[in-house]
Order: structure tokens, then C-alpha cells, then sequence
């Protein structure tokens, strides 16, 4: 029996994958964005407790802090480093200024 060799298969030229792009990493939020992000991941039991830690752990005034914490809802880095919490701080804010 003869069987047919197929001839010589032509090269072909390898398809270019595209790499995949990592994702944006928190390391462009400062330690202190970081800092700012964990306290307000935080329970707080006693009224007062959290303006307290506020300006024991970061020295910031809570004015200051909650200015912070505004512009760090709207960084995407934000939303990498601390999905769940900056998701559930950005429907609350929605929902405030849907109530204005």
C-alpha cells in the first residue's frame, strides 16, 4: 500500500498573542491612602471612636480626612487596593446626593 507523504508543510509564521496587561497596582496610592482606606474598612463601636483614631493614627483633622477619602473613591488604584469597601462607599455617596 502506498501512502501519500504529504510534501513539505510551508512555515508559518507564529501569531502574536498579545500580552496581557497587569493590572494597576495599589503601589500608586501612598501609605497614607492606604492608611485612610483601612481605617474606613473599620467597625466602630463608640460614637466619637473613629474621629478619635482619625487624628491619633493619621493626624488629620476628620474634615481633612473625609476630603481624602472623597478623592480616593474616585482612583481606579483605589478600587484595586480595596474593591468591596471603595464599591459600597461610592453607592452610599450616590445615593446621599440622589437624596439632595
Amino acid at each position: 500500500m502506498d501512502e501519500q507523504q504529504p510534501g513539505p508543510q510551508p512555515e508559518r509564521e507564529p501569531q502574536s498573542v498579545p500580552e496581557p496587561q497587569p493590572k494597576p497596582q495599589s503601589q500608586s496610592l501612598s501609605d497614607r491612602d492606604r492608611a485612610v482606606l483601612a481605617l474606613e474598612g473599620r467597625y466602630w463601636r463608640t460614637p466619637g471612636a473613629k474621629e478619635q483614631a482619625i487624628r491619633e493614627q493619621l493626624g488629620l483633622s476628620p474634615t481633612r480626612y473625609y476630603q481624602l477619602l472623597g478623592g480616593l473613591l474616585d482612583r481606579p488604584e483605589a478600587l484595586v487596593h480595596a474593591p468591596v469597601l471603595v464599591n459600597r462607599l461610592r453607592r452610599l455617596r450616590e445615593a446621599r446626593r440622589g437624596r439632595r
